[in-house]
């Protein structure tokens, strides 16, 4: 789908794409506190596909909000494309996301009054960004939705729209693409051909992805699995397979709760 490259395409990043180092998140006032993220630390490669999965309430969609910019860490920093973070006022951040950071949700959150075209240079305007139309196209076409410009998203299917939704991601050239959930709205066919873009983009364009996800079929396309439980990482998996995931989760799950009685005891 994706032209393919030499092994060192020009323009590949190399290095460092992103950084945590001790990030603690802690919601609600003393007495009352939930603990999300607690010391957490990670550094991941440019060029990287990367799952992240953990039973429910792990801190697996706050490890992406932080990571992204979208919640500030109570304690700890984060690096992405060796930049931090940093608390320099929302409009910064908001600027520094647009610039680097790119997301992929579920639910698409595509504008419906607008079309093909029109959703996937929006981030351009936003940014104050020169609006690329042949690029755009390109990109769109990399996707398979080539022939889709002028169509709303109503006009299209729940795997068309996510389609659009990574053009629209891709076509800034960020340098982390967060993805969260992105085929839990899809059909098995649909979801299939998503996480088979996804990996092209990394594959083929040196792209860095960081993916949430329950399921452990879509976990299998990434490079590798961060596992995190109440909080923690607690382990690490290269060259997945879905049965492995599978059955990592299911002693992940176990343990988890064995704990959590434990502790009630």
């Amino acid at each position: 789908m994706f032209g393919r490259k030499g092994p060192d395409p020009a323009g590949r990043r190399t290095g460092e794409a992103l950084r945590l180092a001790g990030v603690r998140k802690v919601y609600g006032a003393e007495g009352n506190r939930v603990v999300a993220l607690d010391g957490v630390s990670l550094s991941l490669p440019t060029g990287s596909f990367t799952a992240v999965m953990g039973p429910s309430g792990s801190g697996k969609s706050t490890l992406l909000q932080c990571a992204a910019g979208l919640d500030r860490p109570t304690e700890g920093r984060v690096f992405v494309d060796g930049t931090e973070l940093s608390g320099d006022g929302e409009a910064a951040l908001t600027k520094f996301r647009r610039s680097r950071i790119g997301f992929v949700f579920q639910q698409f959150n595509l504008l419906p009054t607008l079309d093909v075209m029109q959703n996937v240079v929006l981030p351009l305007k936003l940014a104050g960004r020169k609006v690329d139309r042949a690029r755009a196209r390109t990109v769109l076409e990399r996707v398979g939705m080539g022939d889709r410009l002028g169509h709303l998203p109503a006009e299209l299917s729940g795997g068309q729209q996510q389609r659009v939704a990574i053009a629209r991601a891709l076509v800034t050239e960020p340098r982390v693409l967060f993805a969260d959930e992105p085929t839990g709205a899809l059909d098995t066919r649909s979801a299939r051909d998503v996480l088979g873009l996804l990996q092209e983009s990394v594959q083929m364009l040196g792209q860095t992805v960081v993916m949430v996800t329950h399921d452990p079929v879509a976990a299998s396309y990434a490079g590798s699995v961060l596992y995190l439980a109440d909080g923690r990482i607690v382990g690490h998996q290269a060259a997945p397979t879905a049965e492995a995931v599978a059955e990592r989760m299911t002693h992940l799950a176990d343990e988890v709760e064995r704990q959590r009685t434990m502790a009630g005891a």
